[in-house]
């Protein structure tokens, strides 16, 4: 152990002993993420910095704490990025946090989410033991998959402590293609390019225009835009376009008194939602975005839900209204009994994060 989790180790056992919630938390870009964060203030920023990176091997292991900024500007300055384009939300945003949170940006649909890239991880939990998952390579596993569980655990399951990921050599040509289109035509258009040996990365559908992004070779990016046809935007303005779109800055995304911004994720070819309130769709009709009144606990959060799941998808309260109450999905009984078995494995006393995800863990 190093001396950061030598000290952490002890104030982890000195916690679980006397079931003392601790708040886990790096930079706190993602406090709205979730349901309201409870308990300790538990600082993980003094655990940082690039372990190693092995550009041939398109490999990276970084401390948890290390600023995802500063991460991705080693990653550039050897012309490589992570794929799954992470939103920072803030300028504290972490490597652990970004892990935890599980989010991934404009690229998922086309690159893979967070998971995808995970190759290992190094974890404390709720003993204080310190316990390593997976490796710099990616292979098949038996039973469950730590390194990519711990994504989207919202720091439930232990502290991270350093993260091994996958990265890839960034693109050498981009294009921005917009198109005048209503949602129905959009839906349809994306889901027959996703069909097609296009170099699509992103998608955005809002306000009656379709906008896609091509990476890649240039000679496959050039013979797209000659297919596609569309208007073409300047590389600054489809530059500030999809920066908007992933760090939540665009207009649609800023939300007004009362207001709730609702992810709704569905097959990509379920048809238009059809519920009143700002909606942007993206990941070529896989994840849609609803602006509008009400949380999980109101009529209109329950017809959101209800709509869902009869498109075939689940619905989450992503941003604003009551943290406190339900914000993801309602769990089956099946899924509930998982979460708790591992919960109990990884944090015995409920030490970490309690009720972050769901009320009861």
């Amino acid at each position: 152990m190093t001396t950061i989790e030598k000290e952490w180790a002890e104030r982890v056992r000195a916690a679980a002993a006397a079931r003392t919630p601790l708040c886990l938390r790096g930079g706190g870009s993602k406090d709205f993420h979730g349901r309201t964060p409870v308990g300790e203030p538990f600082d993980l920023r003094a655990n940082a910095g690039v372990v190693a990176h092995e550009p041939t091997e398109l490999v990276v292991i970084v401390r948890g704490g290390t600023p995802l900024a500063e991460l991705e500007a080693a990653l550039a300055a050897r012309g490589q990025y992570l794929p799954f384009e992470p939103p920072h939300f803030g300028a504290g945003a972490t490597v652990a946090g970004c892990v935890a949170a599980g989010l991934s940006g404009p690229r998922r649909a086309n690159m893979g989410a967070v998971r995808d890239f995970m190759l290992g991880v190094k974890l404390m939990d709720g003993r204080g033991e310190v316990m390593k998952f997976g490796g710099q390579v990616m292979k098949n596993v038996a039973g469950y998959d730590i390194s990519r569980l711990v994504a989207g655990s919202l720091g439930t399951l232990g502290i991270l402590l350093e993260v091994s990921l996958k990265v890839l050599p960034r693109p050498v040509a981009e294009a921005t293609l917009r198109f005048e289109l209503d949602e129905p035509t959009a839906l349809r258009r994306v889901n027959e390019w996703g069909g097609q040996p296009l170099p699509v990365s992103a998608s955005l559908w809002h306000g009656g225009a379709l906008h896609l992004r091509l990476s890649g070779a240039e000679a496959a990016v050039r013979a797209a835009i000659e297919r596609l046809g569309g208007e073409q935007l300047a590389p600054t303005d489809a530059a500030a376009l999809w920066d908007g779109v992933c760090e939540h800055a665009a207009a649609p995304f800023v939300l007004g008194p009362g207001e709730v911004l609702w992810r709704v994720s569905l097959p990509s070819t379920a048809p238009a939602l059809a519920l009143p309130g700002r909606q942007v769709v993206e990941w070529g009709g896989a994840l849609r975005w609803v602006v509008a009144e009400g949380d999980g606990a109101s009529a209109h959060g329950a017809r959101i839900r209800t709509r869902a799941a009869e498109l075939g998808g689940h619905a989450a309260a992503f941003r604003g209204g009551d943290r406190g109450g339900e914000v993801f999905q309602p769990l089956s009984a099946p899924l509930a009994s998982i979460h708790r078995r591992l919960k109990q494995a990884f944090d015995p006393a409920g030490i970490f994060n309690p009720g972050r995800l769901y009320p009861e863990f």
